[in-house]
């Protein structure tokens, strides 16, 4: 983590720094002699880069091990998805000339952590995470929220990834809510997630795109429940068993912001990462990680408490959760 210097100093630096030059930081000696051998103008530019993000190494940095850790410790429940990610995003950033950009469509109920996986995935590529001014989050109801506006959004879309990406080829693109989005809106930047060198002097190939939608949870949820049925172990279910039957739903479903799309036809999504109805137990990892996370010694008997006043299905037999993990930072308020 880089230890930056009081907010002062950088709107200080900032003004120095705007000519280049560095003048009334150094002694009128000093000063000579940098500007004698045009080392202000270096020093000036390492300094912007250090305390102004930047699209380079100083701000944007793979952490393969990071990434791993986080999934198999921070995730719950979800051992299909994590698989999944850390080969998919290790494979991609470890590439030096990907043919296309990396395209996720995570898949499954409110609570299961599509948003959290994406907030990880961020972490361990950007210095400064969600907060980068590489990642961009797009939520359907609140940036595209009139279909009558649809040809709109296309437009503005397109110039929103072309700029972004014009400046920083690692860009990260998030769109939350896929399953509200009007059909045919995201079809717009199939260009950009196909497989072209470049478009129009952009290249797109290093940037990462993430589809996040509830769409297809029913189809998940049956395979869950199917193996559950059967006295199977949760752990055996794999990606085969889910990612057909995703894909196909979200296809067919008018209301999965994917209906009829090139981007699926056209084989342009990587993967179809599907997440998984959460048990009790993971309710009671959620909670005690909650715990901690607000300052709290972990207390099982509190979290217990709270997780058996959660609703589950089926009716009888409770076995998953229908809100997950997402209510727990609120509800868990009550119990403490």
């Amino acid at each position: 983590m880089k230890v930056r210097p009081p907010r002062a100093w950088t709107t200080a630096l900032h003004c120095l720094l705007v000519s280049g030059l560095l003048v009334e930081a150094f002694e009128p000696v000093s000063t000579s002699l940098l500007l004698g051998t045009g080392a202000a103008a270096v020093l000036g530019r390492k300094l912007y880069h250090y305390l102004y993000e930047t699209c380079d190494k100083n701000w944007l940095s793979f952490n393969a091990t990071g990434l791993k850790n986080d999934l198999n410790t921070k995730l719950y429940g979800q051992h299909v998805a994590a698989e999944v990610i850390i080969k998919a995003v290790t494979g991609f950033m470890n590439n030096k000339n990907p043919k296309k950009p990396l395209v996720l469509s995570l898949h499954g109920w409110t609570g299961t952590g599509k948003n959290f996986v994406s907030q990880i995935i961020a972490e361990n590529i950007y210095e400064k995470g969600m907060t980068s001014s590489f990642v961009h989050l797009f939520t359907a109801t609140a940036h595209f929220p009139h279909e009558a506006h649809t040809d709109t959004y296309k437009t503005q879309l397109q110039e929103w990834i072309r700029g972004n990406v014009s400046i920083c080829p690692r860009s990260m693109f998030i769109f939350d809510e896929m399953d509200k989005m009007h059909p045919g809106l995201i079809d717009s930047i199939k260009p950009y997630l196909d497989f072209y060198d470049n478009l129009n002097g952009v290249s797109y190939r290093q940037a990462i795109f993430i589809f996040l939608s509830n769409a297809g949870g029913e189809n998940i949820v049956q395979v869950a429940l199917d193996f559950w049925r059967e006295a199977r172990e949760r752990e055996e279910i794999q990606l085969k068993d889910l990612e057909t039957a995703l894909s196909l739903s979200v296809f067919n479903n008018k209301n999965s912001g994917f209906w009829h799309t090139s981007l699926i036809d056209k084989n342009l999504v990587d993967f179809f990462v599907p997440f998984l109805p959460l048990e009790y137990k993971h309710i009671i990892q959620c909670g005690l990680a909650e715990m901690v996370s607000k300052g709290h010694a972990p207390d099982k008997e509190v979290v217990e408490t709270m997780a058996r006043d959660l609703n589950y299905f089926p009716k009888e037999e409770r076995v998953f959760s229908m809100q997950g993990c997402k209510v727990i930072p609120s509800r868990l308020d009550f119990y403490i």
